[in-house]
């Protein structure tokens, strides 16, 4: 399989380099040159499959002509060895619980992923004759792109992660989870917003003084090898309902920041998977919503709100929904339609959920839940993305129920650690200065 960039002025690329390298020669991001279909047999058996075995044939089918299969097998198998169910809220809502991974949150099985499939990509290589790492990876996160990434990558010899996370934007709990691991993670806390460690990434990778001084890849969703992973929720979400005779009319609703985890939803759709259609719940950073409105794409700064995750004011993965659906603004409109709440319709939201149903939600999950309650349309079953355990935002899910959220116990083991963090500003020239001294 090759990669072509959504920008059309880099070379075409092999899996080892898109993966290796993150981003494009031109600032584009990589997509595959084809999607290719699953079988009629795939679906028709799919609710008598196990998540592992679904995500195998999947991850065979995006990457089985650059991966050895057996490699692949195992490689998936150990990126999984949880479950994510459906959950049923009320009367035609469902929720796939996202949050059952090592750091709570969704990204868990990108980041796994990604991790194992760039060790395989590199074993064999050594590190340089400084003994530092030979791939170093640099992550921006709004909050749970950090820790999954950081706790995917600890301990793997021969690459170092750098988290760049904006100072006092992301919930303390998600802060403790990639702050206080050490080893082979270093913190780097910018003063600024997450759009502006997104563009230390970038511009670090554009920049040919620190690409020679070393080599440098992305585990943010502009990563091929850590979105596309994400596809295999919705297919194990769609076995789930269709074990319940509820897959017909199906609606996937999908709490959306960088759009890395609905354009994983919408590769699985191009692959075949029969979801009717799909919502992209926004919080007040409404820039896509007003792109499905308008047919204009306008980014903008990103605010800062109760969802601090979805605090995107430039996603970068809608350069790949756009491509995908050939820049066709009425295509993405025939797929997808949009939702934006405010953090005042967060908090009635999720106390509305909690009185009536018992279910605590996250304030991501929220928008979706909400999204759902006013979207579906008669005979629709539909399913929202639960994407992080609501403990990881203890103190603001606690003051809207005014119940008590326990902390499970693999977050308490992160919060018993010492912060350790690179104070960083957000102009490029201090974090090329810094990284050009590590």
């Amino acid at each position: 399989m090759k990669y072509y960039s959504t920008n059309g002025k880099a070379p075409m690329a092999d899996l080892q380099k898109a993966v290796v390298k993150g981003l494009a020669e031109d600032r584009g991001l990589y997509m595959p040159e084809r999607i290719n279909k699953m079988p009629k047999e795939f679906f028709d058996h799919i609710q008598e499959m196990s998540f592992r075995d679904i995500a195998y044939n999947v991850a065979s089918a995006f990457f089985g002509e650059d991966v050895d299969l057996d490699a692949l097998k195992e490689l998936v198998f150990d990126t999984l060895p949880f479950e994510c169910p459906v959950v049923k809220i009320k009367e035609n809502i469902y929720t796939l619980e996202l949050f059952h991974g090592p750091t709570l949150a969704f990204k868990d099985v990108g980041a796994r992923f990604m991790a194992r499939l760039l060790r395989y990509f590199t074993s064999g290589t050594d590190t340089n004759k400084t003994g530092k790492s030979n791939i170093n990876v640099l992550v921006a996160t709004s909050g749970d792109t950090g820790s999954a990434v950081a706790n995917g990558f600890l301990g793997v010899e021969g690459i170092h992660v750098y988290v760049l996370y904006p100072k006092g934007k992301v919930s303390p709990i998600q802060e403790c989870q990639f702050t206080t691991l050490g080893k082979n993670i270093t913190a780097i806390e910018v003063d600024g917003v997450f759009d502006d460690c997104q563009a230390l990434v970038k511009n670090a990778f554009m920049d040919a003084e620190l690409n020679a001084h070393m080599k440098l890849t992305s585990a943010n969703s502009i990563n091929v090898a850590r979105f596309l992973p994400q596809a295999f929720y919705y297919f194990n979400a769609y076995a789930q309902m269709k074990k319940l005779g509820l897959a017909d009319n199906l609606v996937m609703c999908v709490p959306s920041g960088n759009f890395g985890n609905i354009c994983a939803a919408l590769f699985g759709h191009e692959m075949g998977l029969p979801i009717k259609r799909f919502i992209a719940a926004n919080n007040a950073n409404d820039i896509f919503y007003q792109y499905l409105q308008t047919g204009k794409y306008e980014p903008k700064p990103s605010k800062q709100t109760l969802a601090n995750a979805m605090d995107v004011g430039d996603p970068s993965n809608f350069a790949r929904i756009y491509d995908l659906y050939g820049k066709s603004h009425e295509r993405i409109t025939s797929v997808i339609s949009g939702a934006t709440y405010s953090d005042d319709q967060i908090r009635e939201t999720l106390k509305q959920c909690y009185d009536e149903t018992g279910y605590i939600l996250d304030p991501h999950g929220t928008c979706g839940y909400r999204a759902l309650q006013e979207g579906l349309k008669a005979g629709e079953i539909g399913v929202f993305c639960e994407t992080a355990h609501p403990a990881k935002f203890k103190d603001t899910v606690e003051a809207i129920i005014q119940t008590e959220v326990p902390i499970p116990d693999r977050l308490a083991a992160f919060m018993k650690g010492e912060k350790k963090s690179v104070p960083m500003t957000k102009d490029f020239a201090d974090f090329k200065t810094y990284l050009l001294q590590q």
